[in-house]
């Protein structure tokens, strides 16, 4: 109860003799032929040498850093925070002991922590969560933050979530699934997920609660009594379930939809009454949009909590005492905070906040105050808290924004819609690059992944130099399928109604066409995972439209995706994208893969991708790369052997946006 739902900076020689590597420091100028190299995780094909003087132009737009919350203390007034500090690779885990703190460091690793919690009595420790090469096997450690010892509590063989602390005792309940690491041979007929109850300082003493049958089993409330636990069964976008498990027999029983229900709808359990009665839960079961409703236990009755708010709730967050509910709208890509009275179930007022699109929320356990964060077009990710007694407001952190730089001149996104192909309005977010640019700009389609994603407002990151220095407009769009616009909306790409979506690209395109300040005859496409995928079948489809395309992480050919995606993720995505096992659906895959159609690809491609993969592995990147090399186009691979889907390693990222600054110049610039 209580927790939401939902770049290290290189050091730079100071010798005037840098070498090639050096990215800044000298008084001089390089010479006119001195390179960056990537590093030695860096497998590097067709792409040409990276100018030092490139990448000095672009390096302090690659060290923003903001910070991530992780939890509160039970005992003291201090956060947990998630931080790329100065020496970092990644994100780390820092304490953070009042507002405007000092941070100190508690981990110190080459990969990122991915959550954290207090041991909730006293704060004796810590567990977090942590992968290895971004191989998303995520494991759990117990970190004693005197020593800054880390133990590992868990299997490695096994990918493990945390869901939470019982209210009575120190006892963490998590959820594992095997690994079968599919694109390297390995099979598994049936995955289970089995839950774990343990004492972190006693891990070997574990209980097993309960095995679910398959993967789809994540997050979960666990009630003030410690004998249940709420937890969603995923199915697709579109549906989900409600169980609840008796943590002492492991039984379990659906109670979302109601046994005997035939009603298909989204079910996410959040936070169970203090007295047991009830349990609070997002759904769109009684409409386009998901609310936030509760269910009597005793009866089944359901009340609907914000039904006045007609876009998504994507976050909710409930004060131990039950005195507070905190819930997070979606209002066009845009976080809104927003809060209710936990007894009377009405909304009530907030004071003013400070600008931006909410994070997360999380209440804190004794006092009631609720931390929450921000970020906006003018910087990342920083740390607030609302005292809910007084009313204050008190900022945790500032991000870190490199010198010279003046994000507050960084301009927000504006909301574009056109028609697509079908008459349906697709929306989107444009980017403009500042007024001194003049004439038609030349435009970066930048296409979210998922399917079900969003783009939505915020801090655009090393994107910003696109923008502030080239002069690039940069548009996201939301194309059928996304998040955030109703669930007919979000059903509308599924199965063999998958290229509609491409059609609304080619929808933009001519929107594009239309803008006397964009240049239809330079546009790149980029895109990663789903949105890879997006990018390739725009490149088959659209050749003559586009100057280039860059796939990150994309889907190549959806049934060798299907066979070789990890085995827990399987039948996720089979609901998805349709069941490969079926031969009218295995044919239409097949006929609108990207790889099938890889001789329609005559722009430059950029494909990058990371080794260890588990959702799109890197077999995808390998093949099609083959096939468009094989048609005579030109193709830059990048592949990192320490990655997962995405680069997480800032000197990874850093290689990768020069080479990716240098493709965007040759195809849209000329240079």
């Amino acid at each position: 109860m209580g927790r939401w739902f939902t770049m290290r900076r290189f050091l730079f020689s100071a010798a005037c003799a840098a070498t090639a590597l050096a990215l800044a420091g000298c008084a001089s100028a390089p010479p006119a032929d001195a390179v960056v190299a990537p590093n030695a995780k860096l497998v590097v094909q067709g792409i040409p040498p990276i100018p030092q003087a490139l990448a000095e132009r672009v390096q302090r737009y690659n060290d923003f850093r903001g910070h991530g919350f992780a939890d509160w203390h039970p005992t003291q007034r201090e956060m947990l925070v998630l931080h790329r500090g100065d020496s970092d690779a990644t994100a780390q885990l820092y304490r953070l002991a009042a507002p405007g703190g000092m941070l100190e460091r508690l981990t110190a690793e080459p990969d990122p922590v991915a959550e954290a919690s207090w041991e909730p009595q006293a704060g004796r420790y810590i567990v977090f969560a942590r992968g290895r090469g971004g191989n998303e096997a995520t494991q759990l450690y117990r970190l004693d933050p005197a020593t800054r010892q880390a133990t590992l509590l868990t299997d490695a063989d096994q990918r493990h979530d945390f869901i939470g602390w019982l209210h009575g005792s120190s006892r963490l309940l998590y959820g594992s699934v095997p690994l079968d690491r599919t694109a390297d041979g390995g099979r598994r007929a049936a995955i289970d997920t089995t839950l774990w109850l343990t004492d972190p300082l006693a891990p070997e003493g574990r209980r097993q609660v309960a095995v679910l049958p398959g993967a789809g089993w994540f997050g979960g409330a666990i009630s003030y009594d410690d004998r249940t636990l709420a937890i969603t069964r995923y199915v697709s976008a579109t549906e989900s379930e409600a169980w609840l498990v008796d943590l002492a027999s492991g039984e379990r029983r659906r109670v979302l939809p109601a046994p005997g229900e035939t009603l298909k709808a989204s079910h996410f359990p959040v936070a169970f009454r203090p007295d047991g009665s009830g349990l609070l839960f997002i759904s769109d079961r009684a409409g386009e949009f998901r609310e936030l409703m509760l269910l009597a236990l005793a009866d089944g009755r359901i009340t609907r909590i914000s039904a006045h708010i007609p876009w998504d709730v994507s976050g909710v967050a409930a004060s131990e005492d039950g005195r507070w509910i905190a819930l997070q709208a979606n209002v066009e890509g845009r976080d809104e905070l927003r809060l209710f009275d936990g007894r009377t179930l009405k909304e009530a007022a907030l004071p003013p906040l400070p600008a931006g699109s909410i994070g997360s929320a999380v209440f804190d356990r004794r006092r009631g105050e609720l931390a929450f964060s921000t970020n906006s077009a003018q910087g990342p990710s920083r740390l607030h808290s609302l005292d809910l007694t007084s009313g204050r407001v008190a900022g945790w952190t500032m991000p870190y924004t490199p010198p010279g730089l003046d994000t507050t001149r960084f301009g927000e996104a504006d909301i574009v819609r056109w028609a697509s192909f079908d008459g349906r309005t697709i929306s989107g977010l444009l980017h403009r690059p500042p007024a001194r640019f003049t004439g038609p700009r030349p435009v970066l389609i930048q296409i979210h992944g998922g399917p079900e994603g969003q783009a939505t407002v915020g801090f655009m990151g090393r994107y910003n130099y696109l923008l502030q220095e080239l002069g690039v407009a940069i548009v996201q769009p939301n194309v059928r399928g996304s998040e955030g616009f109703g669930k007919t909306f979000l059903s509308l790409d599924n199965g063999m109604l998958r290229e509609d979506s491409v059609k609304d690209i080619g929808a933009l395109l001519d929107w594009i066409a239309t803008q006397p300040g964009l240049d239809a005859s330079r546009v790149l496409v980029a895109g990663g995972s789903y949105g890879g995928y997006m990018t390739l079948a725009v490149a088959t489809h659209y050749a003559e439209r586009i100057a280039g395309s860059v796939d990150d992480v994309g889907i190549s050919h959806f049934v060798t995706f299907l066979q070789n995606t990890e085995s827990y993720r399987r039948d996720l995505r089979r609901a998805e994208y349709g069941d490969e096992r079926d031969p009218a659906m295995r044919a239409f895959l097949d006929r609108i893969s990207p790889l099938s159609n890889a001789g329609k690809i005559r722009k430059p491609l950029f494909v990058v991708q990371g080794l260890n993969d588990p959702r799109v592995p890197y077999t995808e990147a390998e093949q099609i790369v083959a096939q468009v090399r094989a048609n005579g186009t030109p193709v830059w691979y990048l592949r990192a052997e320490n990655e997962g889907h995405g680069f997480q390693r800032k000197e990874n990222a850093d290689w990768r946006f020069y080479a990716f600054v240098r493709f965007a110049e040759q195809v849209l610039l000329g240079r």
